[in-house]
């Protein structure tokens, strides 16, 4: 079928927002509110995605094309009216056409709240991984939680973290379509009964079970400059039935209603992430509610073209699981083959097997999901059998190649044999998946060395790695449209669909004119986020002073606490020489703690508290500022992240799976200090380490201090400037009203063990900040590093992620959209 496409030239806009504000809203530019034009220029703009959607999903269709299916408990969407303007191509026409109509795409961007689907990077890598999959044209879903309350909206209150809800939805969203006719009957508790089939074979049924509907709202995802448009479908839980009659004919209305209002909470609330894991019983049902809709959705699809006929089912179907959190679709998978779709086990193991790939995120064993057998046996007793069954059969596998060995059978084994049994989520995505991946080459031999060194051993084909990255459509093009224009303008664009082109930059590092064109777009973005800050914070920052920032989920491991205590040592080091030559430094930090992370929350206190003491003292004099921006999201992201100098990536080595917030600020020409964790190994590997500022110990060094035995006293007496800043956290001067109010801090450094080793590494980062220091008044030299930090991204793209992923995992191939 030929059609013909909405015009893309700014008439063409200006038509479509007319009418969409005087026959989609009933407006006109008398009674019209910003948000109506926020709504008009979104659906305007829709318009164009929807039918390069419907020609893709046809396509997809007719060529039989093998998808990928990608499930995430997480998308961090964030704000879809640039990013889709950028896609389309669209971004200036719309400018032009908005400002011929008297108003500004920048204050009608301002209007649309964040989708915070996510809590961070796990979240936000599979809303990257989306963009890329449709700029690539290859087949792909996405399939996550529609959550009434995304990530939590955060005030800083007297210095506190103060959490409220973030009803995103409560204006309605426009980019999203209900799919009423694709519901699903998602299932939870009763019980497994055994039965005879028509043909004799003894057979199970799950029965008794409380029913509730899951209902698919779509959102179209467009590639860059291409006519793909992809899916992303998430699920919404709606009550089985309305009301429950009995209650309601025996006049108790209240009763009637509550079970509607219980079902439905199943969406209501994005689960905030300290790394810390929980087995909550609404959790368990996020993760089976969204699986189970989704396993359908894809069983559907599937049978419309091979009935039952499920030997094409790998080579048509690829299920990528982002983290544990989605585990549970292999049993629910061998469920559907067994149970219902009367499959022998050895064919529907090996089919499963051949369809999913797991992506590990994490090297923190707290962090591991370990559910409880006694709640999945009671919120999914069919599944517990099928993962009994299903460990049953591996462990004999074991057992056969170690003879005797029981030590690796507990090891190995899907369930835990402690006091109080438990499921180990990831041991399930291991066994039931083809691939294993983690997401940085220090993460992924992390992995294959410790973490799951037995596995290994027994699949080394099954593991490899697939380095994260971000997709420079939102994170250079639309978030810094004056550093895109300049590199356009010097070495083409082609690097917005491949980033490797930005090495042709390296030459321009020792052109002294593109110098001062670069240093003058950074000094640019620091005055827009100079203004942001004082719009904000209401807090005046010098642009000459060097921009430090940190802004990440606040976790201990994260080491925002040391970033702090050079903080603090700066403010002493001004105090004992105030006549002194200090180079000016604005701290920023920003970022959410999980509601009931008591640690991290201090955290957020002891900085906004040293900030208080730092920003009011005569003596500083300007020379250093310290702030806390409230309410880190994406979209406050695309902000700060263009105006950064120095970004501040200090984790302890051997925690961070990647990172992708390194990438990012190293894309827009901010130079990295960080420890040799996660991806930054790979940035330097990159950039050169004579482009990047490197402490602290290695990994390794880490795992040997551990083992000798880690004295953080030590390290406390040893260092006359860390001993006295410690002090003076503990005496109360961050809280002379309450003296004792950071002791707990003081208490986990000195005598709880300092998990994440700050005071190892606190002499090495000092000094690293010092060169950092030096470096910064070379302006020249702070230049070239900044460009040629810029010059070698490339690796760091997801559209080089997620080739590998189809190359490697998935088996799929591009699909081109024509229209």
């Amino acid at each position: 079928m030929v059609t013909k496409k909405l015009g893309m030239d700014s008439e063409a806009i200006k038509k479509s927002f007319v009418n969409h504000m005087k026959f989609s809203l009933g407006k006109d530019k008398y009674s019209a509110t910003e948000h109506d034009s926020y709504t008009s220029m979104a659906l305007s703009t829709r318009d164009r995605l929807i039918e390069r959607w419907i020609a893709t999903q046809q396509e997809y269709y007719n060529k039989n094309a093998k998808r990928v299916y990608y499930l995430s408990l997480e998308f961090l969407i964030g704000r879809t009216l640039g990013n889709s303007l950028v896609n389309l191509d669209l971004y200036g026409s719309a400018a032009q056409a908005m400002k011929e109509l008297g108003y500004s795409l920048e204050t009608i961007r301002e209007r649309e709240w964040d989708a915070g689907l996510g809590n961070g990077g796990l979240g936000r890598l599979a809303a990257c991984f989306m963009d890329s999959l449709a700029t690539l044209e290859l087949p792909a879903v996405g399939y996550g939680i529609r959550y009434d309350y995304g990530i939590f909206f955060q005030s800083i209150r007297n210095g506190y973290q103060v959490e409220t809800p973030d009803n995103w939805l409560r204006l309605g969203n426009v980019w999203e379509f209900p799919r009423s006719e694709f519901t699903y009957i998602v299932n939870f508790y009763g019980q497994s009964k055994d039965y005879q089939d028509e043909k004799g074979a003894w057979r199970k049924q799950w029965v008794d079970t409380e029913e509730i509907v899951a209902i698919g709202y779509d959102t179209p995802v467009p590639g860059f400059r291409n006519n793909t448009v992809n899916n992303l479908r998430l699920w919404s839980a709606k009550a089985s039935r309305e009301f429950n009659l009995e209650y309601f004919n025996d006049g108790d209305y209240i009763k009637a209603v509550s079970e509607k209002s219980v079902s439905e909470n199943i969406t209501k609330v994005l689960y905030p992430n300290d790394n810390i894991f929980e087995g909550k019983e609404l959790r368990l049902k996020q993760e089976y509610f969204f699986v189970s809709a989704t396993i359908q959705d894809i069983m559907r699809r599937y049978q419309k073209t091979y009935g039952t006929d499920f030997s094409h089912f790998p080579d048509q179907i690829a299920i990528q699981l982002n983290d544990t959190h989605p585990a549970i679709a292999i049993a629910e998978l061998m469920r559907s083959f067994v149970d219902l779709k009367k499959l022998d086990w050895d064919t529907a193991w090996d089919i499963t097997v051949k369809t999913f790939g797991y992506t590990n995120h994490t090297v923190l064993p707290e962090a591991l999901e370990r559910w409880s057998v006694k709640l999945l046996g009671k919120v999914l007793p069919r599944h517990l059998e099928i993962i009994y069954e299903i460990n049953r059969r591996f462990l004999e596998q074991i057992a056969a190649l170690y003879p005797g060995n029981n030590q690796i059978l507990r090891d190995l084994s899907i369930i835990e044999e402690s006091p109080e049994k438990k499921v180990r989520m990831a041991n399930l995505a291991i066994v039931g998946s083809h691939s294993v991946n983690g997401v940085a080459a220090l993460h992924t031999e992390i992995l294959k060395n410790h973490v799951f060194k037995d596995f290994y051993t027994i699949w080394p084909e099954r593991f490899n790695n697939k380095t994260n990255g971000i997709t420079q459509r939102r994170w250079l093009k639309l978030c810094n449209p004056q550093l895109s224009s300049l590199i356009s303008e010097s070495i083409g664009d082609k690097w917005t669909t491949d980033l490797f082109e930005l090495k042709k930059l390296t030459p321009f590092a020792d052109d002294p004119e593109f110098r001062k064109r670069w240093m003058a777009v950074k000094k640019e973005k620091k005055i827009y986020l100079a203004k942001y800050i004082q719009d904000h914070n209401n807090i005046l920052v010098s642009t000459d002073s060097l921009f430090d920032i940190q802004v990440k989920r606040m976790h201990e491991y994260k080491r925002q606490l040391l970033n702090a205590l050079h903080v603090i040592t700066l403010y002493n080091r001004i105090r004992e020489n105030p006549s002194g030559n200090f180079v000016p430094r604005t701290v920023i930090f920003a970022g959410k703690a999980a509601p009931g992370y008591y640690m991290a929350k201090l955290i957020i206190k002891l900085i906004t508290s040293i900030a208080d003491v730092v920003n009011s003292d005569p003596v500083v004099k300007g020379r250093l500022k310290v702030l806390f921006l409230r309410n880190y999201a994406v979209s406050n992201a695309e902000k700060i992240i263009p105006g950064a100098d120095l970004s501040e990536q200090i984790s302890t080595a051997g925690t961070e799976a990647s990172g992708t917030g390194n990438m990012k600020f190293a894309l827009n020409g901010a130079l990295t200090i960080g420890t040799l964790d996660g991806a930054n190994v790979e940035i330097r590997e990159e950039v050169g380490a004579e482009n990047i500022f490197i402490f602290g110990m290695t990994a390794d060094e880490v795992t040997a201090l551990k083992q000798s035995g880690y004295d953080p006293l030590y390290y406390y007496y040893k260092n006359r400037e860390l001993k006295q800043l410690i002090n003076q956290i503990r005496q109360g001067l961050f809280s002379p009203d309450e003296p004792d109010l950071f002791k707990p801090i003081v208490d986990a450094l000195l005598y709880h063990g300092d998990t994440y080793m700050l005071l190892a590494d606190y002499e090495s980062y000092i000094q690293c900040q010092e060169r950092v220091n030096a470096t910064f008044l070379d302006t020249d030299q702070w230049a070239r590093m900044s460009i040629l930090n810029t010059a070698h991204m490339g690796k760091f793209s997801t559209d080089r992620t997620i080739t590998e992923y189809a190359r490697d995992i998935w088996g799929i191939k591009p699909v081109p959209i024509k229209i």
